[in-house]
């Protein structure tokens, strides 16, 4: 399943702009990479597209450096909706990927940002009532995929934390939290600017398994920051960096190239 930080890692350049910004087409691509102790382990790249309150979002993702030695993975994810005022209104979002010869899945059905249906290959086993916490009726209303839950509209840098994001994976539901952190400036291909930075909660609520270390450590102890630029004047604040810490050393992702296609 695609999982924090797993899913932060897949979904950093999804870039849309508001409806109520321009009205002409606009794209947007991102490259970044993904490093554990100081080695790169995974490289992304994503294109964005919106026109007429149209978002939909392409890229692909890989193993690399030293980690393609041991696990050769590689996907790609895709992601469409539509915007309504500030709120992103996903439709469908999809995961394809392999490891080694192992094939697996994940595709995501909504209807007005509620999740319709989800279909899991393999399907998951069978799960232990007793160490596992269910979805429940109201868990899967008013959620954003791991791609759209990274896209922050805003009216300036200001006003991009303070938030919670309800981030569902597939498997998981999970509340995302952005409290203020600092504020900066970053310069990488194609962007050269101001950013903000949020310190980002993780809390579990629904579709995972009671007493998991790496959930609990993710949840009490680990520290989560992540960089916010914006995306020239449409409203939009995506993410250039982020870093998180886990049980065995912290992974970061950042922007290798983030810029607007004319």
């Amino acid at each position: 399943m695609l999982r924090l930080p797993h899913a932060l890692a897949a979904a950093l350049a999804a870039a849309s702009p508001s409806a109520a910004t321009a009205a002409a087409p606009q794209s947007f691509r991102g490259e970044y990479t993904v490093s554990f102790l100081g080695l790169s382990i995974a490289k992304s790249s994503f294109s964005s597209h919106y026109e007429n309150g149209v978002y939909s979002i392409d890229g692909s993702v890989s193993a690399a450096g030293l980690a393609k030695l041991f696990d050769d993975t590689r996907g790609t994810i895709s992601s469409k909706g539509t915007i309504s005022g500030q709120k992103m209104v996903p439709q469908a979002f999809r995961a394809d990927y392999t490891s080694g010869k192992k094939a697996s899945a994940i595709d995501i059905r909504f209807a007005n940002g509620n999740v319709t249906s989800t279909t899991v290959v393999p399907a998951p086993e069978k799960r232990d009532p007793e160490s596992w916490v269910p979805l429940g009726a109201g868990d899967l209303a008013s959620v954003l995929d791991p791609m759209a839950a990274t896209v922050i509209h805003a009216d300036s840098l200001d006003k991009v934390c303070g938030r919670t994001v309800r981030l569902y994976d597939g498997e998981m539901r999970a509340d995302l939290t952005l409290s203020y952190a600092s504020k900066g400036s970053i310069s990488v291909p194609g962007y050269k600017g101001d950013t903000v930075t949020c310190r980002m909660g993780f809390e579990p609520v629904a579709g995972y398994r009671k007493g998991r270390k790496a959930l609990n450590y993710l949840k009490n102890k680990s520290r989560m920051m992540v960089t916010f630029a914006p995306l020239g004047q449409t409203g939009v604040y995506a993410p250039i960096r982020a870093t998180v810490g886990t049980q065995i050393g912290t992974l970061t992702i950042s922007a290798r190239r983030f810029e607007a296609i004319q």
